[in-house]
């Protein structure tokens, strides 16, 4: 012991006998050894000398016991055992993987097990109850700030005590037998201590120690189960009575086999002959026949295995282990700990249960606390439910709001067990504790239903019908199905899960059966379609509009055009807070001005007008200042019966069902939850899938050790998915067929009736189906899903399977395909399998056939076949091509395409991109822009005119129409025609870059400007449209949404945070996960940039951090040539630019002597206004300028025109 310690202990004082008489610098001696152990290095060597000293046994506890009235040293005594005795783990952090702290660690530990053993005293406890209860006794005025630490002290010290473990190597009792917890707590007990846990529990004065509370009571019941305790000082039940005798009977029945086998082992006598046979058949190392020697009576349990070493198997792969198993304290303990289970359910639950949950849901606890309340929720109303059930005792708990609780932490416990590895075990527990509180809710739920109380039922009722219908209560034991790990979640939370799955879904099959049909929610597809414009312009007569104007105009001549003051205040056509433009909002009045007058309000109309020609004066739009009121009247007749171009009202979405037809249309797709009628059937073959079968089987295999009930669980999902959905198939594996082995051989199958008959039923349906399918033996060595189940009963290739079939090849089309391959290839095509395929027909893919040509050996490697992209493989540019360039430039550098220009006149062919780059590198432009082609001037003229109506709708069509969407379309290599299945990797560096390099190259550059050109074209993403067809085809759908969606939050959360780090891509759901895997799916993922697992420490594929916002979003609408978004086309926020209105000077497609007066500048053509004019017949007829028209007919039928910009009218 260091001598200063030594010395300060010494300081303390000494016990003669049972007295202490402490020194006379006791106070400081203690408050001295505080101070040394907030300075300890990390092994805790202060600690472990004082419980080596016996400090806290020979000192600190006599010192409280007989000098409790020096408060000071009370005190300060208080808070150096707080202190000492708080938990290992606390002191260390975690437990220490380095061997030497490995010791101190557990050094600690046995230091703490004898301060528990010390602290089991009722002198001890009675001093400390009897401050608690002094302290309690002072009403909060009197309290001060001291006696408050006291009592927050009184109760930590309380915990430490009760939370020290027990010595396993110490405490080798049987049950009933007294331990050192079992003696703490009946310290407790004689010396009140749990009255005032009580009170402090139920006292509404004290709800800043419910936490301290729930604590306390937790580490009390340690150990302990409900039913230990329900049935303490009762005579065993009968079902107590019947279980024990079945158990008797099992162990019965397996010591009479083992006893008959070693009787047959056993021979009468010596045999002379006991030697040496040859086993025919089996072969040894040396491949001849085995030599036993042995008896033959003992042959059935030979095995290779016999003698060797066990595997040794690494630590990340073995099966967790389950925690400490409970253990029966004596029965006077028990008695006293279900008096306080009473007292705790009537008095004090819904009280305290109720301040924590407030406490948890606030954050005003510490981290983790919510596992205290999960185990108070599933221990107490387990008790109460084998105690006489009395709702009203747990009503707190018992709502749609601790299932919603518990839900969410089940979910965030499963999400950080996956990212924390390290503590992936505490993250288990916790998801434990989780399930058992669910596990109660439901158990408590279906004890409601067998109450004779109408309202008790009715509450449950409505309990059920809540939780059953919401999606995240119904699926919650389908994902944790598939998500069992057993390297991670023991297997004593394998059984409750299997329990509770059983539990819901006899629930649900008799909820079901009571009612016609059930609503719920599902998952909706939401699907916008692209459905035909409506025009713009109200349909009406020309007799109608003649009478409106006639009504119109005889009213405005009656009131002398003269109008009042109310109409005049309540007409204002301009918004100065609007976002919209000025040209805008003056089009949009002419439009208020028609709308006005065919609700034949002549006043409101010519207020309008007037209101507007003093807004927009200039250009006489409106009518000149002094326009006479004859004209006003001829002006708005022509408004009345002109064509003006309307805004299109807004979309509203169609809503189909995800089993709905699927159309080429289809715009934009989110999921939404929806109602739908509930089939109970349809949600049991949910579990007919090999990730749900495989637990129920790990289970299945310790039948012997698992309760009847455990197993009549197995048994009876194992029976709904044989026999209710015919898929026995399911089962047709040789882990299955060998637990089913041990079931029928084992002594005692007599008490697995049940599992030994369904084992009989499945292994007979195998027979039958291995006699017509001569590949079912083979099929036993693997897990089937639903479609492979179906080939294997119904046979492979047939309709209806739930795998695609490949399509053979007859010996025809394989001698036809050889054939032509040598013909292509001896006429040296630089792509024979490109020749191939129209000589072959529409039947077949690229991809088959080059599979087929690597099949039939007329190829080696399919890499031979690739298709060859465009490309020289020039990755470095010499002197000589540098000098080209500079020289190139400066020819064309005034002309109106000059990288078109140089691109022509290069020696050396490279890509776009690459020439944009050299020349920003050389210094020879300094934005791209200014190798934008060159448009002509004058913004409506003849030659635009002409232009657009010979049909030429593409900029690229033309020397001098390239748009700046063009220019960068064309450096992303957008509208390339690839082959999408073929190449995936080992592309040359001049060919085309990845998705990522182009989008931070092309959106570093005056990305600014791009996106104000033109929205939709940021982020745009290569052409995937090949892959995202072929995906949808295989039913993938969902999963494309789900990608989308998550890349779209991704891109708003960089936005938001400015930062970005790598997101991992965790599918929750069972789609998405099965999409994962796909080596199609991983394609697409990497084609847009995403990055898969890096090493075997990374499980999900992560979007980079190097992807911005922009390159996300454009990802997400990566269009292929049919401009088609991710899952259909561009969403609706992308397509708000349109082609502006005409404004002040009129369509595009009329000439400035065509346009009518109000409607153009007169000051423009220098010719004044006329006084009466007419309405043109173009305004009549035209429905749509003559521009996009042709653009329509260029597109074809099956595409859809893309809004016209301003540039093209």
């Amino acid at each position: 012991m260091n001598c200063e310690v030594l010395a300060t202990c010494s300081a303390l004082g000494y016990l003669e006998g049972e007295t202490y008489h402490k020194e006379a610098d006791c106070l400081e001696s203690v408050k001295d050894l505080i101070r040394y152990l907030r300075h300890e290095d990390d092994a805790r060597d202060i600690r472990q000398q004082l419980g080596a000293g016996h400090i806290l046994q020979n000192d600190l506890l006599p010192i409280i016991s007989q000098h409790g009235g020096d408060k000071p040293l009370f005190d300060a005594c208080i808070r150096l055992m707080v202190n000492l005795t708080q938990p290992a783990l606390l002191c260390f952090g975690k437990v220490p993987d380095d061997p030497a702290l490995r010791h101190h660690f557990l050094q600690v530990t046995s230091y703490l097990q004898a301060y528990k053993e010390a602290f089991a005293s009722e002198k001890v406890f009675g001093v400390l109850s009897e401050t608690l209860y002094n302290l309690l006794q002072l009403d909060w005025e009197q309290r001060q700030e001291e006696d408050n630490l006291l009592v927050e002290r009184i109760l930590l010290l309380v915990r430490n005590v009760l939370h020290v473990p027990a010595d396993p190597y110490e405490e080798k009792n049987v049950d009933d037998d007294a331990s050192v917890h079992d003696k703490l707590l009946w310290a407790v007990h004689m010396s009140g201590s749990d009255d005032l846990v009580k009170f402090l529990a139920s006292a509404q004065s004290e709800q800043q120690w419910c936490m301290h509370v729930l604590e306390v009571v937790s580490l009390l019941f340690r150990d302990q189960t409900p039913e230990a305790l329900v049935s303490a000082g009762h005579a065993r039940s009968t079902q107590e009575k019947s279980r024990d005798l079945t158990e008797l009977e099992v162990l019965r029945q397996k010591e009479q086999a083992e006893k008959r086998s070693r009787t047959l082992q056993r021979g009468t006598r010596h045999s002379r002959f006991g030697g040496t046979y040859v086993v025919a058949g089996l072969k040894a190392v040396g491949n001849e026949d085995v030599v036993y020697h042995r008896g033959i009576h003992n042959f059935k349990n030979y095995s290779h295995d016999a003698g060797k070493a066990v595997r040794r198997v690494h630590k990340r792969h073995r099966r967790a282990r389950d925690s400490e198993g409970q253990r029966r304290s004596a029965l006077n303990v028990r008695l006293f700990l279900r008096e306080f289970c009473v007292d705790f359910l009537e008095n004090c639950y819904n009280h305290l249960m109720y301040l924590v949950k407030e406490g948890l849901i606030r954050e005003q606890a510490q981290q983790h606390d919510e596992t205290y309340f999960l185990w108070a929720l599933s221990f107490f109303m387990a008790f109460n439910r084998g105690n006489g059930f009395r709702a009203d005792l747990v009503s707190e708990t018992m709502s749609i709001r601790a299932f919603h609780f518990i839900e969410r932490n089940i979910t965030n416990y499963y999400e950080m067990m996956l990212t924390d590895r390290k503590e992936a075990t505490s993250w288990s527990r916790r998801m434990h504790l989780a399930l058992k509180a669910y596990q109660e809710l439901l158990l408590t739920v279906n004890e409601m239903d067998r109450s004779r109380d109408d309202t008790i039922r009715q509450s449950s009722n409505v309990i059920k019908s809540n939780i059953f219908y919401m999606m995240e209560y119904r699926e919650i034991f389908l994902t944790l199905l598939r998500k069992y790990d057993e390297t991670k979640q023991p297997q004593s939370f394998l059984r409750d899960l299997v329990e509770s799955t059983h539990l819901f879904l006899r629930m649900l099959e008799r909820f079901c059966k009571g009612r016609n049909n059930l609503m719920v929610q599902k998952k909706k597809v939401r699907k916008r379609r692209n459905r035909p414009q409506k025009k713009s312009t109200p349909e009406t007569d020309p007799e109608v509009l003649e009478e409106t104007w006639k009504i119109v105009s005889e009213e405005l001549r009656a009131a002398g055009f003269q109008l009042s003051a109310g109409v005049t205040e309540a007409v204002v056509p301009f918004d100065a807070a609007s976002e919209v433009s000025l040209e805008d909002q003056r089009s949009q009045t002419v439009v208020r001005v028609q709308d006005a007058l065919m609700a034949r309000l002549g006043p409101e109309a010519l207020g309008l007008l007037r209101a507007a020609r003093e807004v927009w004066p200039e250009g006489d739009v409106f009518g000149p200042a002094d326009v006479e009121p004859e004209d006003e009247l001829e002006l708005l007749k022509q408004i009345l019966h002109a064509t003006l171009p309307r805004s299109a009202p807004p979309e509203v979405p169609a809503e189909e069902d995800e089993e709905g037809p699927e159309y080429e249309e289809e715009e934009l797709e989110s999921v939404q939850v929806s109602e739908t009628d509930f089939n109970f059937l349809d949600f049991i073959k949910r579990f007919a899938q090999p990730a749900i079968v495989r637990p129920y089987v790990l289970l299945l295999k310790t039948y012997s050790t698992n309760s009847p009930h455990t197993n009549h669980c197995i048994a009876r999902m194992l029976h709904r998915l044989a026999v209710d959905l015919k898929m026995d198939a399911l089962l047709y594996q040789l882990s299955v067929f060998s637990a089913f082995n041990r079931i029928l051989s084992d002594p005692a199958a007599a008490a697995y009736k049940e599992l030994g008959t369904f084992a009989k039923f499945v292994v007979s349906r195998f027979l039958v189906v291995a006699a017509r399918n001569d590949k079912a033996f083979i099929e036993l060595l693997f897990w089937k899903n639903v479609g492979t189940v179906h080939e294997m009963t119904e046979g492979y290739g047939k309709e209806g399977g739930g795998s695609k079939t490949k399509v053979a090849w007859t010996e025809e089309e394989e001698e036809e395909l050889r054939s032509l391959f040598l013909e292509q290839r001896d006429s040296e095509v630089p792509d024979p399998v490109e020749a191939l395929l129209p000589l072959l027909g529409a039947t077949r893919s690229r991809r088959q056939v080059v599979l087929q040509l690597v099949h039939m050996g007329l190829v080696e490697s399919a890499k031979q076949l690739k298709k060859h992209k465009v490309g020289t493989g020039i990755v470095l540019w010499t002197e000589q091509q540098e000098d080209e360039l500079e020289m190139l430039y400066e020819e064309f550098k005034d002309s109106d395409d000059v990288l078109g220009n140089m691109l022509r006149k290069t020696t050396a062919k490279r890509s776009r991109a690459r020439v944009v780059d050299k020349l920003l590198s050389m210094g020879l432009v300094s934005e791209r822009r200014q190798l934008y082609k060159k448009r002509s001037s004058g913004g409506g003229g003849p030659r635009k005119t002409a232009a657009k109506g010979s049909g030429k709708s593409s900029g690229k069509s033309s020397g001098n129409s390239m748009t700046e969407e063009d220019f960068l379309a064309d450096l992303t290599g957008e509208g390339a025609d690839e082959d999408q299945e073929e190449e995936e990797e080992g592309s040359s560096e001049s060919d085309e870059e990845t998705f990522e390099e182009r989008r931070e190259r092309v959106t570093s550059s005056d990305g600014g400007a791009r996106r104000r050109t033109q929205e939709p074209g940021v982020g745009r993403g290569p052409d995937v449209g090949p892959m995202l067809h072929s995906l949808k085809q295989e039913g993938l759908a969902g999963p494309l949404l789900w990608l989308q969606n998550c890349l779209n939050r991704t891109a708003d959360d960089r936005e938001d945070d400015c930062l970005s780090q790598p997101v991992p891509l965790v599918p929750l759901s069972e789609d998405n996960e099965d999409a994962m895997e796909k080596r199609s799916f991983q394609k697409l993922l990497r084609k847009l940039g995403l990055r898969g697992p890096a090493n075997e420490q990374e499980t999900f594929w992560r979007i980079p951090e190097r992807l911005s916002p922009a390159q996300l979003r454009g990802a997400a609408a990566a269009s292929p040539p049919e401009k088609s978004s991710l899952l259909g086309d561009r969403s609706p926020r992308r397509r708000r630019r349109r082609g502006r209105w005409w404004g002040r000077w009129g369509p595009p497609h009329m000439s400035r002597d065509q346009r009518p007066f109000g409607l153009c500048s007169s000051r423009a053509r220098g010719n004044p206004p006329p006084r009466r004019p007419t309405i043109p017949p173009q305004w009549k007829t035209v429905q749509r300028p003559q521009s996009q028209r042709a653009h329509m007919e260029a597109a074809g039928p099956n595409k859809r025109s893309r809004p016209l910009k301003e540039e093209e009218f």
